[in-house]
């Protein structure tokens, strides 16, 4: 159940075409389903606007398939985060979703999913090194219904390649911008926007990066001050709150 499908359906009540028994029998489930390893929450998607997401790490095939069979029958849009390929393998085969090897998505919902956010987010990749995280940012906007442009390959080591798109750049509602090493990315695209940058740190680097950590610290004390900062090669989390952002 989601917000749109709610409001189809008390209307649906309002208009007596179905009746208040049906209505309440078609709630039932909510606001969430046992399963033999998990509580699945079919509600949030109607609390959050957003539908439950699956993190696939920890999980087997056989469980996220559990919890994908009963978002189904909620109506819901599937999305699987951090899947890897060979598990992707038995999930797909399993429920028909469709899988994209280099973000570790997969998607089993709607072919075209409606935009429905007011403009643009812009996702911005340092280097090809930090394309996964930034590809999982591209994939979780879209698929939450949103506009989006993505510029590779325009890390600080050669700053003309950024300067270049300033117009796309200054055209963007929302800026996702991903980086290694020392980090120093969202920092500058900061100073040439006006609008929010949500920083995503990557593990990309030699030993001095401690696994995205140097650039973690380098987002989180940027002198920027419209740079906002999530957790280490969290694209999805990046994702997700340019999405609430451009809704409102």
């Amino acid at each position: 159940m989601d917000r749109d499908r709610l409001r189809a359906l008390l209307e649906d009540v309002r208009r007596g075409a179905v009746a208040p028994e049906d209505a309440a029998a078609a709630l039932s489930d909510v606001p969430f389903v046992d399963t033999e390893h998990a509580r699945v929450d079919t509600h949030r998607a109607l609390r959050h606007g957003l539908p439950e997401v699956i993190y696939a790490p920890g999980k087997t095939p056989e469980q996220i398939v559990e919890v994908m069979e009963v978002l189904g029958r909620a109506r819901q849009d599937v999305l699987v985060t951090r899947l890897e390929a060979d598990a992707a393998a038995i999930v797909s085969a399993r429920t028909g979703g469709e899988y994209d090897p280099r973000s570790r998505l997969l998607w089993h919902g709607r072919r075209e999913v409606p935009i429905e956010g007011k403009g643009t987010i812009a996702v911005v990749c340092a280097g090809t090194a930090d394309l996964p995280v930034a590809a999982e940012a591209e994939g979780v906007a879209r698929r939450f219904g949103n506009k989006v442009e993505t510029l590779r390959d325009v890390g600080v080591a050669g700053i003309h390649r950024l300067l270049e798109s300033s117009a796309l750049l200054r055209s963007a509602r929302v800026l996702i911008v991903v980086a290694g090493m020392e980090g120093a990315l969202p920092s500058v695209v900061g100073g040439m926007v006006d609008k929010p940058v949500i920083a995503v740190p990557t593990s990309v680097g030699y030993g001095a990066s401690f696994g995205g950590v140097a650039a973690l610290l380098g987002m989180l004390t940027s002198c920027a001050s419209n740079v906002t900062v999530v957790n280490i090669d969290n694209g999805f989390g990046a994702a997700y709150v340019a999405t609430l952002i451009n809704r409102l």
